[in-house]
């Protein structure tokens, strides 16, 4: 009698103690915020400008990141990302640096996470929309000397793909890292000694995040 009620206490107490083990998981109503750092790195193309002055570059930039995941399944999410304004240098040529431009890209995203609910490791992929805002389009005085003005971007709105990875800590913190590439096209219009002008430009970046994450 003695060794049955140790078994069934030794029984219960594994029980107990499975039950009260953190899920390291991902499931379905989960919502996962991540905050850190986010780099975008343009892999910029344009045409000539003036005919003469050769192609915009675009130098990277890094701000804080944020996104917001819903999971609508145990393998699927959605996720907005968001970050504050990007600044960006454009240089052309032996020009130098002629412009600043500041821009927001918030992106709309579908994911599918590997492995089930009880992994701690949950590597993933997404597809979306990205939408790029371009504001506070400037000539410095580099540009101005060179008879620039009224330097404006169109806004942009392009597919975006993306790789990452979430490693639960416990059950609600977790350190993240992605890497997302999102399809940025604009008119980049202006006067040059006050003749219109007007550049297609793509930017095309990647954009690199690593983050930490709670789940709610």
């Amino acid at each position: 009698m003695n060794k049955k009620i140790l078994s069934g206490l030794i029984t219960a107490s594994l029980l107990s103690a499975t039950l009260a083990a953190p899920a390291f998981a991902h499931q379905q109503g989960d919502f996962i915020v991540r905050a850190g750092a986010m780099m975008v790195v343009p892999n910029e193309s344009s045409g000539e400008v003036l005919e003469t002055l050769g192609e915009f570059q675009v130098n990277d930039n890094t701000q804080l990141g944020l996104n917001f995941t819903y999971m609508a399944t145990d393998n699927i999410g959605i996720e907005l990302v968001a970050a504050t304004p990007f600044t960006h240098e454009v240089g052309l040529g032996a020009t130098g640096v002629i412009a600043e431009v500041k821009h927001l890209p918030p992106t709309l995203l579908a994911q599918y996470y590997f492995g089930d609910a009880s992994s701690k490791f949950r590597p993933y992929v997404g597809a979306g929309v990205n939408f790029t805002i371009f504001f506070d389009t400037e000539f410095n005085d580099t540009g101005t000397a060179a008879k620039l003005t009224d330097l404006d971007m169109s806004n942009s709105v392009g597919l975006a793909a993306q790789v990452g990875m979430d490693y639960k800590i416990n059950d609600k913190w977790l350190v993240n890292a992605s890497v997302m590439y999102a399809d940025i096209s604009t008119d980049v219009t202006f006067k040059a000694d006050g003749v219109e002008q007007k550049v297609k430009t793509d930017l095309d970046p990647l954009v690199y995040m690593v983050s930490l994450g709670y789940v709610f």
